[in-house]
């Protein structure tokens, strides 16, 4: 009881074991995931604060060119600052979340519902930041190249004029010219923004906001010609305010795939050892109970042997108070003077005094240990011999017996094996018939020898073949229930094998098995 409540603890321990180190091990993938997603960060960070110093160190007066920043972002996304790249796209967005320049696919985007922040996909994810080192006091225009310009501005009205001046149309910057019959332009050659100036606005408009400073800032100069209103529409519309990257995942989804299978060998590997230690916890308490089943085994076959040897040197005993018994009785059954009643109590008294002696005999026998004494036998021969000493019973029965077979010499006790076969022989004759035919076969199969005792007498039901080798079972009125018990104490001391068939049409077989054959 002991034992299995300590097989019962070790198991659950083993149990809980196993849970916590894939608990470990799921907790561990997680970390390693969220560790991955924080590496990915920091590249976008990167990438970020990259573009952003890009964009500061090409603005001008705080504008930059679409044509010089474009390809710049082209190559991020190609190579990346300092290898292969993993993004897919990047955009820049104005104040209302529309895009200024993108590069990479976007059908997938909708950057105006986006907050700032992190979208993780399936397979991408995408990063929306603001441009570093950008303030809205500050701001940055996008100015867009000389076609997408003309068609911006075509079909505006540029009502308001302003002094006449000379657009720069071969200067450093490449700006645009404004729309056709359209020429005002308020400043010179490079001078396109007036921001942070001081002083009223230049003559035909293009006035800016007032700054907090009491300044009012002035938008690009090539702007005057435009009202207020448009100038106001151009700017939100080619303000920078955001940024926005998507980046693929592949390199996270296929690490955190090697990663999940690391995890899955060690917890099948850890879930095999707590196995093992379950078998072989269970091994040794088996092996333990089976020793103590051995010890206590030994302790009854050696109290059996005592009470075998208390019995057998009864039974030897009583023999002795017996042949007195049977000897008197003789001796008044043959006085002159006794009458016929006393000689029929005297003889019956000899008759019965001559059973409990021929049981006693038995069970002495069954009782000897058998110590096997091996030699050559040759199993013709010791056959021929016992039917001798069984002619007399055959002959009042008138039993045919036949030994035929494969004359083979084995290797066991001569005088055991004519025991056995004696009392199977004796069993045959007296479960037949008048008549009846005995057959005693001998041959070698497979190397090995095998004997036979073949009868046509009632057989043995199929129930009982396994009961008649038990001691005190017999079928028979006059048997002791003790010589088939005989048989199989020899046969198993030799190490053979016995076994009771039937024998068709009827009858009953006993075959003994794995006789050593000597050459």
């Amino acid at each position: 009881m002991d034992l299995s409540r300590r097989s019962t603890a070790i198991y659950g321990f083993l149990l809980v074991f196993w849970l916590l180190v894939m608990g470990w091990q799921v907790r561990e993938h997680v970390l390693v995931r969220e560790a991955a997603k924080t590496e990915l960060r920091g590249r976008a960070e990167v990438y970020a604060n990259f573009l952003s110093a890009t964009i500061r160190g090409q603005r001008w007066r705080n504008a930059v060119i679409r044509e010089r920043l474009e390809p710049i972002m082209q190559n991020l996304v190609t190579n990346g600052p300092v290898g292969p790249s993993e993004l897919i796209s990047v955009m820049l967005l104005n104040t209302n979340g529309d895009p200024v320049i993108s590069v990479g696919p976007t059908n997938f985007l909708q950057p105006a519902a986006m907050q700032d922040g992190e979208y993780w996909g399936p397979k991408t994810v995408t990063f929306v930041k603001p441009v570093y080192g950008v303030e809205t006091t500050n701001s940055i225009l996008v100015i867009p190249g000389p076609r997408d310009f003309t068609n911006d501005m075509r079909g505006r009205d540029f009502s308001r004029q302003g002094p006449p001046g000379e657009f720069p149309t071969n200067g450093p910057d490449n700006f645009p010219p404004p729309p056709d019959g359209q020429t005002n332009f308020a400043g010179g050659p490079h001078e396109p923004f007036r921001d942070g100036m001081d002083g009223p606005p230049p003559p035909g408009g293009g006035g800016g906001e007032m700054r907090p400073d009491g300044r009012r800032g002035r938008g690009p100069r090539f702007l005057g010609w435009m009202s207020e209103e448009q100038i106001k529409e151009w700017t939100s519309k080619y303000q920078l305010h955001g940024l926005m990257m998507t980046m693929s995942t592949d390199r996270i989804r296929a690490g955190a795939l090697n990663d999940l299978w690391l995890r899955f060998v060690i917890v099948f590997f850890a879930g095999i050892s707590a196995a093992g230690y379950g078998l072989a916890w269970r091994t040794v308490g088996r092996t333990s109970e089976l020793q103590i089943r051995l010890v206590r085994a030994s302790e009854m076959n050696t109290h059996l042997r005592e009470m075998n040897l208390a019995a057998a040197g009864l039974a030897h005993e009583t023999r002795n108070p017996l042949n007195i018994i049977r000897g008197m009785a003789q001796m008044l059954s043959r006085q002159a003077d006794a009458t016929p009643e006393i000689k029929e109590k005297s003889n019956a008294i000899v008759g019965e005094t001559d059973k409990v002696t021929a049981q006693l005999n038995e069970f002495i026998n069954y009782s000897r240990p058998r110590e096997i004494r091996r030699a050559m036998l040759p199993l013709p021969k010791a056959v021929q011999e016992v039917v001798r000493a069984l002619n007399f019973d055959m002959e009042e029965k008138k039993v045919k017996l036949e030994v035929k077979g494969e004359p083979v010499t084995v290797e066991a006790d001569e005088q055991l094996f004519r025991q056995m076969l004696f009392n199977l022989l004796l069993n045959a004759v007296q479960a037949l018939q008048p008549g009846g035919e005995i057959q005693v076969i001998t041959g070698k199969r497979v190397a090995e020898g095998f004997l036979e005792i073949r009868d046509n007498g009632p057989g043995v039901p199929p129930e009982r073949r396994k009961e008649i080798f038990k001691p005190y079972f017999t079928t028979h009125q006059k048997g002791t229930g003790l010589g088939l018990a005989v048989v199989q104490q020899i046969v198993l001391a030799h190490g053979w094998e016995i076994e009771c068939l039937a024998n068709e049409p009827k009858g009953a077989i006993f075959r003994i098995t794995h006789l050593k054959v000597v050459a």
